[in-house]
């Protein structure tokens, strides 16, 4: 089983920026593709951002030009940088494989965007 630990979530106000982490443990990073996703209160968990073996990311059409994901394959990391944070930006966010795997799911950390 592979594990994700999520961090840096927050509370920001609008516009501000945020840099989450996820250390993956448990099954070598190389091989599979990464994402981030998030969950908004009663609102289903829906994916913010991916990014493949070979770095080709994909974006939420809510996010795109304002987040950005990486991996760090040595380390075993993957980060979202989220800039020009906006009040619907606010949501737990996890990470998981891309397609994400149910039984592999974090606790996640909380990020808010409030004024």
């Amino acid at each position: 089983q592979v594990q994700f630990v999520e961090s840096g979530g927050g509370l920001v106000q609008p516009g501000e920026s945020l840099r989450l982490s996820c250390a993956v443990s448990g099954s070598n990073v190389d091989f599979f593709a990464l994402g981030w996703y998030r969950q908004a209160p009663g609102q289903p968990r829906n994916m913010v951002a991916s990014i493949t073996r070979d770095a080709i990311t994909t974006y939420a059409d809510s996010v795109k030009g304002r987040f950005t994901i990486s991996r760090d394959n040595a380390n075993a990391m993957v980060y979202l940088e989220m800039n020009s944070l906006k009040f619907e930006d606010t949501a737990v966010y996890f990470c998981n494989s891309r397609p994400p795997a149910e039984a592999d799911w974090g606790q996640g950390t909380q990020v808010t965007v409030s004024s």
